[in-house]
């Protein structure tokens, strides 16, 4: 297993901890059940990462660019409900808000780590 991926499954446990202390529906049993759940998003990204781009072309159209985001909704909730500890509260809207977030947390966490590991 790359480093890389072991260290996006790391960064977003660590994203998904800290959305399940905020008022958006995500619960998270233990430190244990986000890691499990960072572990089987980035399965599931790399996964849809598989299919080549001309072939997700016309979602991507028809969707005016909201393909992807889709996805991300998709796997988070699809995460949530293959995963016992990892709960959305409100359903879809739950999913939709965390797909976002988790987006904007693991990038802000991943610039934050790359910057610590070049200072250091």
């Amino acid at each position: 297993m790359p480093v890389s991926f072991i260290i996006t499954v790391v960064i977003t446990a660590i994203s998904l901890l800290i959305m399940s202390k905020l008022p958006l529906g995500i619960q998270i049993d233990s430190p244990l059940k986000a890691l499990i759940s960072g572990f089987v998003i980035g399965v599931f990204n790399a996964i849809a990462q598989l299919v080549p781009g001309w072939l997700t072309l016309p979602f991507k159209v028809l969707t005016l660019g909201l393909f992807s985001f889709i996805v991300s909704v998709i796997i988070f909730g699809l995460s949530a409900w293959l995963i016992k500890g990892f709960r959305l509260k409100w359903g879809i809207w739950s999913a939709i808000l965390g797909a976002a977030l988790l987006a904007f947390l693991n990038s802000v966490l991943e610039y934050v780590l790359t910057t610590i590991l070049k200072l250091g």
